[in-house]
């Protein structure tokens, strides 16, 4: 026969009382392992950046405690890939914004061919970047790009499209433009068909002409979606690698040398991992600036939304 002491029977209700106390700290442990996970890659690269470090030059490896960002901030080249970045980024965000606005607000009414319309064109976003850049380098081939062919017949014969300084720029944005399109596309008419429909209706009939009821109505209450899709197509943008690399690795000479292609090629041709280091950094201090002013800008349509200010 079992005999239960006291001290036995006391233990489990001991167990108890301790769980809820570990339970918050538990459930908090997978989320500080992420963020372990993040923050020792980005000081790593903090650390490498404050380096003289050639990965060809081993034995010369020393700190230099900032010597990379000046000598990149004296470089004329930092600054022709900041513009470049920046271009790049204002243009695609820009002619993506226009023309998914355009087709959300055509495909705005719910029938079955603009349902169909709306999935056909989510096709390029489902292609990946490199591939779709692969394929355009192809269509645009001077000596057999079906592109080029019809180029030539509209009368733009030897049309260089990204061989030429003077068109590269145009030619991968062109290819940006024809795969992340839908992507604004989506979110937009997503937010278009959630709009509440009362406002619409008494603008119908007062008999309010389209073009006010789109600038007053429409657009500042589709803000929120606008700023939300921008948001994401500029952090995409301005770290493009894939498209202006696989189209014209940074060329012709440093036409399209975006802040990720320089970092590449420091870092894998001319094996200086602290320049590159420091490149992709100032690169992350941009995109933190820009994305924390679309972040506050966002909220506060939100609370004007809500009639808190």
């Amino acid at each position: 026969m079992t005999v239960t002491t006291p001290e036995a029977a006391a233990a489990p209700r001991r167990r108890r009382r301790v769980g809820p106390k570990l339970l918050p700290y538990l459930l908090s442990l997978p989320a500080l392992l992420v963020c372990i996970g993040i923050l020792i890659p980005f000081f790593t690269s903090v650390f490498y950046s404050l380096q003289r470090y050639r990965l060809s030059q081993p034995w010369a490896r020393q700190m230099n405690w900032g010597e990379n960002y000046l000598n990149l901030l004296s470089d004329p080249s930092f600054w022709n890939t900041l513009k470049v970045s920046l271009s790049y980024t204002v243009l695609t965000v820009g002619v993506e914004l226009v023309l998914g606005l355009g087709i959300a607000l055509l495909l705005q009414k719910r029938t079955k061919l603009n349902n169909f319309l709306s999935i056909t064109l989510l096709l390029p976003l489902m292609t990946a970047p490199a591939l779709a850049a692969l394929m355009w380098k192809l269509m645009t081939n001077p000596n057999f790009g079906v592109l080029s062919y019809f180029a030539g017949v509209v009368g733009l014969e030897n049309f260089k499209w990204a061989s030429s300084p003077d068109t590269a720029l145009f030619t991968v944005v062109l290819v940006d433009v024809w795969v992340y399109t839908p992507f604004i596309m989506i979110l937009l008419l997503a937010g278009l068909r959630s709009l509440p429909r009362q406002p619409f209706e008494a603008a119908a009939l007062d008999g309010v002409p389209r073009t006010f009821v789109f600038w007053r109505i429409t657009l500042p209450m589709l803000m929120p979606y606008i700023l939300t899709a921008s948001l994401f197509r500029m952090l995409e943008s301005i770290q493009q690698f894939d498209i202006l690399y696989a189209m014209t690795q940074g060329g012709p000479g440093d036409t399209l040398t975006v802040f990720q292609v320089e970092a590449y090629l420091n870092f894998f041709q001319s094996t200086n991992v602290g320049r590159s280091a420091a490149l992709l950094l100032i690169l992350w201090a941009i995109t933190f600036v820009i994305s924390n002013s679309f972040i506050k800008n966002w909220l506060r349509l939100r609370e004007k939304a809500r009639g808190e200010t």
